[in-house]
């Protein structure tokens, strides 16, 4: 029986690793720095050699989503490597991108005219060894196709990201997570006039083998950090009149 068991875990722990996911570990390295939101993914370590798909309802989903990938996206380059942004009506602003310690001068950006050329131009980034991830804004993505760039990414161990624009006809995909992102109104320090930090509803929808939950982020210069939602509601609720959502 003690064989068997054994057989099973290996079998179990070979298959998280064909997924995407890697076993726990103690070096700081291998995090990316999302904070507690590692801890609902396997092992504790955010899965890069997988698809990541973020479902967008409204514009400013949209921007949001673009926003918490170009924060993960410094993580995932910061030894240098590129990465390719495919899209049909890309509304990113390169010039935003400094602002969460990215380059846009490292982001390849493939601006083509339909879904199928996004969709041919993304699996074959995502065979490329040498890239650090694959952002696409794709609007449909059926079972088969999402298996195949799982299948990309497990060879290339490239992470993608995929942007669904129309989920209202999105069918299941293969995607190791699924995220959504809604921006939250910024605050800056000690309540004073002006932006603050962007900051972001974070929502796991999905995660093989993980946990789903919720969390209040925000990029604060140059890392994530977690805003914790009671004093974040109680600084809200000093503020007569200020309603939120």
């Amino acid at each position: 029986m003690d064989l068997k068991r054994e057989l099973v875990k290996k079998l179990q722990q070979d298959i998280l690793l064909w997924q995407g996911f890697k076993p726990a570990v103690a070096n700081a390295t291998e995090r990316i720095g999302l904070g507690q939101i590692e801890l609902a993914f396997p092992g504790g370590v955010f899965p890069k050699r997988a698809i990541h798909e973020f479902i967008t309802i409204l514009p400013e989903h949209s921007a949001a989503s673009d926003g918490f990938i170009a924060g993960l996206l410094a993580s995932l380059m910061e030894e240098g490597a590129a990465c390719v942004w495919v899209s049909t009506s890309r509304r990113l602003f390169p010039a935003a991108l400094p602002a969460f310690n990215v380059r846009p001068e490292r982001i390849i950006f493939m601006d083509v005219k339909t879904e199928k050329e996004a969709l041919w131009i993304t699996e074959e980034a995502l065979k490329c060894e040498g890239l650090a991830a694959v952002v696409a804004e794709l609007n449909n993505l059926s079972l088969i196709e999402s298996r195949r760039l799982q299948l990309a990414v497990e060879e290339s161990g490239v992470t993608g990201f995929i942007l669904r624009k129309d989920p209202g006809k999105a069918v299941s995909s293969l995607a190791t997570a699924r995220w959504q992102i809604r921006p939250l109104p910024s605050e800056n320090e000690e309540g004073l006039p002006g932006l603050g930090f962007p900051r972001w509803q974070v929502e796991l929808l999905k995660v093989r083998n993980g946990n789903p939950g919720s969390w209040v982020m925000e990029w604060s210069g140059d890392c994530f950090t977690e805003v914790i939602p009671q004093l974040q509601d109680a600084r809200w609720s000093e503020q007569p009149g200020l309603q939120i959502g």
